[in-house]
């Protein structure tokens, strides 16, 4: 039986204090820890619980190098097999198991610093390890017996949460499971079939349910929770529950899941209705309370990192984070150098943002580029000028050519050419003399994670944080909004509990980010909205590990232009000095602007689910492979 799935069948001995019958009698008196010892009292239950923190997956900071996002968003450097994100892309799904750097499968490393979180990055593994430990806390439940109903309370809610989310957490990458919503005993036969996913998402919204009806909304409003006041932020609570039973609806009832589970590849509507009305509930908390908001633009970096702070990324805006392991030390020097040519960081396996993908980014009035080579009198776009009047978000999460990227041009040759990024064909950070292949081959930089000005010189790589927001109120405004329009057929249309509209919802987004409203010729029908929608949530969560789930929910995948990653390339204009650019950027002028092909994914169906490990499949008949992976 495979070691890691197994380890939902045996007891947590570490926890209860079991142990050898040799190493019990080699033990002092009085040195063991009671069976009931775990449960009796809120203290020592909030201990075991503490753990199903742990095992959340670590996805930005567990390896030297990480990659999560697997859509059409970011190209990594090609020729790098070590990388999952490039086993994905030539359709390698096995490499979750098997590549170097995977947040999929454990990891191990010599420096017994680093040895923590390198074991925090296995999704599988924890999430699996995560449903056992829930597991056993709801079984031993009964033994809380020193407690107030609050304590009770706050204890079985955790519980019931967790066991949702890391359910839910699995399924969006291996489909229907064998739900596991008992203690199963060492040794025991061990036939749960395997699930549709929709039966699953059934199973886990009712442990979100049951989480929601007892968490608080604020632990520090809590009893039991002034204890640790002020450290509560991370902490399941009503909202976060009720904000994942709306995403497990909403992925149930999207195109994907429908068709897994009943043959139908549209939306189903009585599910995305129950997501619209979970969501509402959450929303409604939030306007009300204030328990989570959304920052002001002006902060928007603040979303995403920090420097020399010492302090969370997020604000209060990010709901559910990743694991927080090591949160201070993880976002330095080998990830930070990824997002930056070799000639400015001399080292890193380097990750640029696709051209195709940067190209969502619209203009200031909320309309689309449609054609980045053509100008378009409608939404103003001029391919002379490309960044200009571009979406306000383009400027906070992109380096494009003429941004200024290292504060100090002493320390550079050739300082106008590695001072600024230097992204037209034929520049400098596209040519990369020193290492060709590190250089910005996609003509585009991500500055979302990290600062314009990273580089070798002034510091910026370090005392960086950046924690990966897995939930943040944005993406439950906009997934919202689509469960509403889904749910209801129409963007005009408001769950019963909630009376903002799907259109309300997106345009609250953009509002925040200074952009142009939905259009009229998008809001009068379901597919124009769902086309603005998809984009604004590319633009708004760009680069967040969202994208890769939403193509293929959408059952999108596979679909042209959604299977290709392009670069950008044009010439930059003589009329225009270098001094007059380099002050404004956003204004240059250029020429022979036009995209190209880097690379093309060829999938087929096969390719919308990862393959379990053929030692789980082969372990009982009721739990069987994806198709296409046997």
């Amino acid at each position: 039986m495979n070691k890691f799935l197994k380890s939902i069948l045996l007891p947590l001995a570490v926890t209860v204090g079991f142990s050898g019958c040799s190493e019990y009698l080699e033990k002092e008196p009085l040195s063991d820890i009671e069976e009931n010892d775990p449960y009796k009292n809120f203290r020592n239950f909030q201990g075991f619980v503490e753990e199903l923190y742990s095992c959340i997956p670590l996805t930005e900071g567990g390896e030297m190098h990480n990659s999560w996002n697997f859509g059409e968003d970011e190209y990594w450097e090609p020729n790098e097999d070590r990388l999952l994100s490039n086993h994905i892309d030539r359709g390698d799904y096995w490499g979750w198991n098997d590549c170097y750097y995977s947040n999929f499968h454990a990891g191990s490393n010599p420096n017994p610093a680093a040895e923590e979180r390198y074991k925090k990055k296995y999704l599988y593994g924890l999430c699996w390890t995560g449903i056992r430990k829930a597991n056993t806390g709801i079984a031993n439940l009964d033994k809380l017996t020193d407690a107030t109903q609050e304590e009770i309370d706050l204890i079985t809610g955790q519980l019931y949460f967790f066991r949702g989310w890391f359910h839910f957490t699995l399924m969006q990458y291996w489909g229907g499971l064998p739900y596991i919503d008992t203690e199963l005993p060492a040794g025991g036969q061990f036939h749960n079939p395997r699930l549709n996913y929709q039966e699953t998402a059934e199973k886990a919204a009712a442990d979100f349910k049951k989480a929601a009806e007892v968490l608080p909304i604020d632990w520090d409003k809590t009893t039991a929770g002034m204890t640790t006041y002020g450290s509560n932020g991370i902490r399941a609570n009503k909202i976060m529950a009720l904000a994942y039973l709306g995403k497990d609806l909403l992925y149930a009832g999207s195109p994907l899941m429908n068709k897994e589970s009943t043959g139908s590849d549209s939306y189903n509507e009585d599910l995305c209705k129950r997501a619209a009305e979970a969501f509402g509930e959450a929303l409604s908390l939030c306007e009300s309370t204030g328990r989570y908001e959304l920052a002001d633009f002006d902060h928007y970096h603040d979303l995403f990192y920090t420097y020399k702070q010492n302090k969370l990324n997020g604000l209060k805006e990010v709901i559910f984070y990743d694991n927080l392991v090591a949160f201070n030390n993880t976002w330095r020097w080998n990830q930070v150098n990824d997002y930056r040519p070799f000639d400015i960081n001399a080292s890193g396996i380097k990750c640029y943002p696709t051209a195709n993908y940067v190209d969502y980014f619209g203009m200031a009035n909320g309309m689309p580029i449609t054609d980045i080579t053509k100008a378009d009198p409608e939404s103003g776009y001029d391919p002379e000028y490309p960044f200009k009047d571009r979406d306000p978000r383009f400027y906070k999460d992109i380096v494009y050519d003429g941004v200024k990227c290292v504060k100090d041009g002493s320390q550079v040759r050739n300082s106008e050419e590695w001072v600024y990024a230097s992204l037209y064909d034929g520049g400098s950070y596209r040519k990369g003399p020193k290492n060709p292949a590190k250089a910005a081959f996609t003509g585009y930089m991500n500055m979302k994670f990290v600062s314009q000005y990273m580089n070798d010189w002034d510091g910026y790589k370090d005392d960086n944080v950046f924690v990966l927001p897995l939930m943040r109120l944005a993406d439950v405004y906009l997934m919202y909004a689509e469960a509403v329009a889904m749910g209801y057929g129409s963007p005009s249309a408001s769950a019963p509990n909630f009376t903002m509209s799907a259109l309300d919802a997106v345009n609250k987004i953009r509002q925040r980010a200074g952009v142009g409203q939905v259009a009229s010729k998008f809001s009068g029908s379901i597919d124009g909205f769902m086309s603005e929608l998809r984009r604004e949530r590319a633009v708004e969560l760009a680069f967040e590990g969202h994208r890769f789930n939403d193509l293929r929910r959408w059952l999108l995948l596979d679909k042209a232009p959604y299977t290709q990653k392009k670069s950008v390339k044009f010439d930059r204009a003589a009329d225009m000095d270098n001094a007059t650019r380099f002050a404004d950027p956003a204004n240059a002028h250029v020429l022979n602007l036009r995209e190209e092909v880097l690379f093309e994914r060829h999938y087929t169906d096969r390719h919308y689910w990862f393959p379990f490990l053929k030692d789980d499949v082969t372990m009982y008949p009721e739990f069987y492979q994806n198709p296409g992976w046997e």
